[in-house]
């Protein structure tokens, strides 16, 4: 590791982390990073605007087509994206906010469309794990919020609340559904939160305990996210014992210690995955 990667997160981040859950590093993402990511985006809103087309996409998933996108854990069938998620880069953040140790929990793309792109109501990332196991005691993981442009209130930014506003450190809310949307909701105060303003290649982390929310997109272009998401250890549901989504090992003692190679569609019991005929 460089030196100059481990002088990326500042000391004054690094405490507004550990007493708020939240910093914001603008400008985070080298230009190329941020290209191949764009690109990788187009790819899989295609993928997911096809399976919207021939029913593939259940009613009950928070995706809507052409006014919000939620694609998930399709890592693995990406040249270029493991290049992103496990890079040293990715593992400075996650040594600065969760500790020395970090595993790949959740990615994924939160993508606003042009003009109707749809707000996401007030939650806890942790919430909605609490929503499926109420028994779960878990350590916050770490939400990164990268942004593929550049973000305000204009084209739906994401409004945190710092722990000591939202009175969430240490603490999972329970949160209810809503039957239109089918997102999860875990606060209706009326403290409007910090709106993030930041440009594009900026990484917003924040952990999984923040309330946080997302506005509407009112322009004319899209607001495209991508969300990797690290957890200190991996979760398990706390009666059955199954393990919740990824636990992709990264960063073991410090050390970023990912292996490509064991990690492959193969090797995880799946092949590239099928796009509907056309």
């Amino acid at each position: 590791m460089s030196n100059r990667c481990s002088d990326l997160v500042s000391q004054a981040d690094r405490q507004l982390y550990a007493e708020e859950g939240y910093i914001v590093l603008e400008n985070f993402i080298p230009s190329d990073m941020l290209q191949k990511r764009r690109e990788e985006c187009s790819y899989f809103l295609g993928y997911m605007d096809a399976r919207m087309d021939h029913g593939l996409v259940s009613g009950e998933a928070l995706s809507r087509r052409s006014k919000r996108y939620f694609v998930n854990n399709l890592y693995r069938y990406s040249p270029r994206l493991p290049d992103f998620i496990f890079s040293d880069l990715m593992a400075e953040v996650c040594r600065a906010t969760i500790g020395g140790d970090a595993y790949l929990f959740n990615e994924q793309w939160v993508v606003k469309g042009a003009e109707q792109g749809m707000k996401f109501s007030w939650h806890q990332d942790s919430g909605y794990v609490k929503f499926m196991d109420p028994g779960t005691v878990h350590e916050p993981y770490l939400t990164c919020w990268c942004t593929l442009d550049a973000v305000d209130e204009s084209n739906g930014t994401v409004y945190l609340l710092p722990h000591s506003r939202g009175s969430t450190k240490g603490r999972i809310i329970t949160h209810s559904k809503d039957p239109e949307t089918n997102d999860l909701f875990g606060y209706t105060g009326d403290d409007p939160g910090i709106a993030v303003e930041a440009p594009a290649g900026s990484v917003i982390a924040f952990s999984s305990f923040n309330l946080h929310s997302s506005g509407t997109n009112t322009t004319r272009a899209m607001r495209r996210v991508y969300l990797p998401q690290y957890a200190p250890a991996p979760l398990h549901h706390s009666e059955t014992g199954e393990q919740f989504n990824l636990a992709v090992p990264f960063v073991r003692n410090g050390r970023n210690i990912y292996d490509h190679k064991g990690d492959t569609p193969e090797n995880w019991g799946g092949i590239a995955p099928p796009l509907p005929d056309a």
